[in-house]
């Protein structure tokens, strides 16, 4: 590796800018290899004495003039900055530099894609365009001038209104846009290329008519219907729910391939990656449909949280996105289905956030250090810190979260502000101390909530002892605020009056029959009065908090939740707690040779719901499937990669044999039912059902040509895929043929190919990393594009259990070696595929060894990037 360290940032060290940049005027000479970029800059000093600092990386430096004079030999020039001493109280800087577009494979800064120009300037990307005030507490008014060639770069498109366009010699022209807000530079966009466009507009809550645009490569224009859509529903919910409006005269969307990231939320002009954009029924799936419509409208929330509030440093990235996440997901859940959303998107956070909060890389929602920004745009940020946000919204309610956030508006609209800015609005608007809450920002790691239950007859009480930990904390932990919503159950399933003692601080819904527990200290009793029975007692509904749940729950008890309870989160959780437990004892009993055993608790659970005829089919199909592999694992403290898979693919296979007639018939009502396409919540959650009747008949193999059959139906791409993903699992002799069938098919579609390479990468075949190796090295593979190389090494990493975790150590070899090639292509997409290496101690000694080595070897390349440095280093110190 590179015998320079790279520094450490901490928040501890933040200071105000000593500089403001009032306006900027930026021009730019489009070039593939030689763009000529011209910055002017009205500076004014804030605190003098001090020199000026702008960040700068890969730019080549042509000229500097201070008020009109050349100062160029007085700059001082390093590999990350320009420097200059100016005495002058305000000035006026020019700086001319010229980047090259064309091979900027790192996809940060200005770079050239299918022709187009492009920029991603979050986080620290801006200062690959030009020299400048790269940090987010600087906003300043922007002016952009692109200069073009009229041939290759028909559209040029900037942030805010289009103020001119004109003709210039040479086939050439240009545009210049106006921002009328003043931005941080991570929110500047350029794009200009031969781009084509679907046009629509939105009238606002005040009356304003705003033009909508989606610009796209000329053959994708029939794919962005659903986009609009999504658009103009975003903007409508976010009157209505937080009375936000628009502000500019024109909201653009531009769709691109090659994107490190999933969007982003320049001001008017958000560049996505085209997987969130393009989507029609032949070629996208329900869960790609309900991906555009969320981040799409996760883009447009963030106009106001996020560019009209922005961070003051990065260390605050939480204050805008796990904001814009809660309200993404508050969207979907209203445009859907509120329990199926909440249900998946815990799924996602104990799947993909609660093992990140175990490994090397935990940090707290707001990190006190970082070596690579791009590190930190993790789940823990995003969906952990939206979990935080849900806090404020089920402690205070609907109406004193809206309280909360209209003050916010009302103090910090047009600044860049901090965690505490948000926490405290929330807390004076409704005249309650939250400082409590500051805890959950800066400790890592999932919280164990430990409850144990007290039945006294006699006084007929009913106790809820309840403690908070946090493992391995480096300082003494600090108990969180957390709320507990509960309920109580007879015997008979009934919801029982709840009945709490004065001194406890709680609420109660309408009809009295759950309660909101404030639980703030490290231990806590809650008792409940004039309880006729022994309860089983409803925990944590709506999974009110995103902690370990720990109680000792007996089988019946769970069973009686699953189907019973009121909440449906509650019979989802108690379910898969059923089936996780048996999957536990069945781990056991595999370690031991012993036999597997199927208990008739479960099976009964499992036919109790999937009969259930007045329930919601998308619930159905997400309680009888089983718990994930990866959460499975994180059950552990060493994981037994062998055993997890074999048992929970054997506890399938064996509630299909049970109840294989009934999953038959299930399957053949929903089957059925032939409709045109519609993204809609009562078809998806038909399909839903469907498909996973689907998966558990395929594990069967008598059943194969029901998944051949509803493959070479192509009704559309949700049922298309399921098909071929449950073929790709097998070792059937038509396997191959599908595969095949479907590449011919789709070959010129990159997103369904995408599809195509992912099914391939997280099949649980035999052979897999002989396949994923075949992949690289196909022809449709590049590594230059972060989808295609997401889809094949980013699966296999994260949920090919057999072929990454071989225990002959191949699969560890194999992805070592793909991230130091890509680490030279793209070092933030390179950082995202080393991730799995991370838990290297969690797995038997062997594979210990084979991971630990793999890390070394990463470790000892030369000129290692600071993205890849960060995550292997901590690895291996851990």
């Amino acid at each position: 590796m590179s015998s320079v360290t790279p520094s450490i940032h901490y928040l501890s060290d933040y200071t105000p800018p000593v500089f403001d940049i009032e306006s900027v005027y930026l021009e730019f000479e489009l070039n593939p290899s030689h763009t000529k970029v011209t910055n002017t800059m009205q500076v004014r000093c804030i605190q003098s004495g001090q020199p000026l600092v702008l960040d700068g990386e890969q730019l080549d430096l042509k000229q500097v003039l201070l008020d009109g004079e050349d100062v160029t030999e007085d700059c001082l020039l390093t590999g990350e900055s320009l420097s200059l001493h100016v005495s002058k109280p305000q000035f006026e800087l020019k700086i001319v530099t010229q980047i090259a577009p064309q091979s900027n494979t790192s996809l940060e800064g200005l770079y050239r894609t299918s022709g187009n120009y492009c920029t991603q300037c979050e986080a620290e990307g801006f200062r690959k365009i030009t020299f400048f005030l790269d940090r987010p507490d600087v906003l300043s008014f922007f002016t952009t001038k692109i200069v073009a060639d009229k041939q290759d770069n028909a559209v040029l498109l900037s942030n805010g209104n289009l103020i001119e366009t004109g003709e210039l010699a040479d086939n050439r022209h240009y545009a210049i846009w106006e921002d009328p807000y003043r931005k941080p530079s991570y929110l500047f966009a350029l794009v200009a290329g031969n781009l084509k466009h679907i046009e629509d507009h939105y009238i606002t809550a005040d009356g304003r008519k705003v033009a909508l645009r989606i610009y796209v490569e000329p053959q994708n224009l029939d794919k962005c219907q659903h986009a609009m859509d999504s658009l103009k529903r975003s903007m409508k919910w976010d009157e209505e729910r937080f009375g936000l409006i628009y502000d500019l005269d024109i909201y653009m969307i531009v769709a691109v391939d090659d994107f490190n990231m999933g969007a982003m939320e320049n001001k008017g002009l958000n560049v996505f990656n085209s997987k969130f954009v393009l989507a029609k029924p032949d070629t996208a799936t329900d869960v790609d449909y309900e991906g555009i419509e969320a981040v799409i409208g996760h883009e447009y929330f963030h106009n106001w949280t996020g560019n009209r509030v922005t961070c003051r440093d990065w260390f605050q990235l939480t204050l805008k996105e796990g904001l814009t996440v809660f309200r993404d997901q508050e969207f979907t859940a209203d445009m859907l289905s509120p329990a199926v959303k909440r249900i998946e998107d815990v799924k996602r956070l104990r799947n993909n956030q609660f093992p990140e909060d175990s490994g090397p890389m935990a940090h707290p929602i707001q990190p006190q250090s970082y070596i690579e920004m791009n590190n930190f745009y993790t789940m823990t940020v995003y969906e952990k810190g939206a979990e935080v946000v849900r806090l404020y919204h089920t402690l205070l309610g609907e109406t004193g979260f809206q309280k909360g956030m209209k003050l916010y508006f009302e103090r910090h609209d047009g600044q860049a502000v901090t965690v505490e800015d948000f926490r405290n609005a929330m807390a004076d608007a409704n005249q309650v101390d939250l400082s409590q809450m500051h805890h959950w920002y800066i400790q890592s790691g999932t919280p164990t909530l430990e409850v144990k239950g007290h039945y006294d007859p006699f006084a007929q009480t009913y106790t809820l002892h309840c403690q908070q930990s946090l493992p391995d904390q480096a300082v003494a932990f600090q108990p969180l605020l957390i709320p507990i919503k509960v309920g109580l159950l007879s015997k008979e399933g009934k919801e029982l009056t709840l009945k709490v003692a004065e001194s406890t601080q709680v609420e109660m819904n309408t009809q009295q029959t759950q309660a909101l527990l404030w639980m703030q200290e490290g231990s806590q009793s809650f008792t409940f009065e004039n309880v006729p029975e022994p309860p089983t007692p409803s925990l944590l509904r709506g999974f009110s908090a995103p902690v370990h749940l720990q109680y000792d729950y007996a089988d019946q008890d769970l069973s009686l939740l699953s189907r019973a309870d009121s909440d449906s989160f509650v019979r989802w959780e108690s379910f898969q707690t059923l089936a996780l437990n048996e999957i536990k004892r069945n781990i056991k009993r595999h370690e031991k040779d012993q036999p597997l055993e199927l208990s008739t608790a479960l099976i009964e659970a499992f036919g109790s719901v999937l009969l259930d005829s007045e329930a919601d089919p998308a619930l159905i199909a997400l309680t009888i499937s089983m718990p994930d592999l990866t959460y499975i694992g994180e059950q552990f403290e060493v994981i037994n990669v062998d055993a997890v898979y074999e048992v929970q693919r054997w506890l399938r296979a064996q509630l299909a044999l049970t109840y294989q007639s009934e999953l038959q018939e299930m399957y053949g009502k929903l089957a059925g039912v032939q409709q045109a396409y519609r993204y809609h919540k009562t078809d998806i959650a038909q399909r839903m059902l469907k498909n996973v009747c689907l998966r558990y008949l395929m594990l069967l193999e008598s059943q194969f040509e029901l998944g051949q059959q509803q493959f070479q139906s192509q009704q559309n791409m949700t049922d298309v895929l399921a098909a071929l993903e449950t073929i790709a699992h097998t070792d059937h002799a038509q396997r191959d043929g599908c595969l095949q069938s479907f590449y011919e098919t789709w070959q010129h579609d990159p997103l369904v190919l995408d599809k195509w390479f992912a099914l391939q990468s997280g099949s649980h075949h035999l052979h897999a990393l002989e396949h994923v190796q075949a992949l690289v090295e196909h022809k449709d593979f590049k590594y230059e594009n972060p989808n295609r190389v997401r889809s094949v090494l980013g699966v296999f990493g994260r949920v090919n259990l057999l072929g990454f975790h071989r225990a002959d150590g191949r699969g560890y070899e194999f992805l070592a070696n793909q991230v130091i090639k890509l680490d030279g292509i793209n070092p933030q997409v390179a950082a995202r595929i080393v991730a799995p290496f991370t838990h290297w101690q969690r797995y038997d000694q062997q594979r210990q060894a084979f991971m630990k080595s793999a890390l070394q070897k990463i470790l000892s390349v030369d000129s290692l990037s600071k993205d890849v440095y960060e995550i292997v280093s901590k690895s291996l110190a851990e």
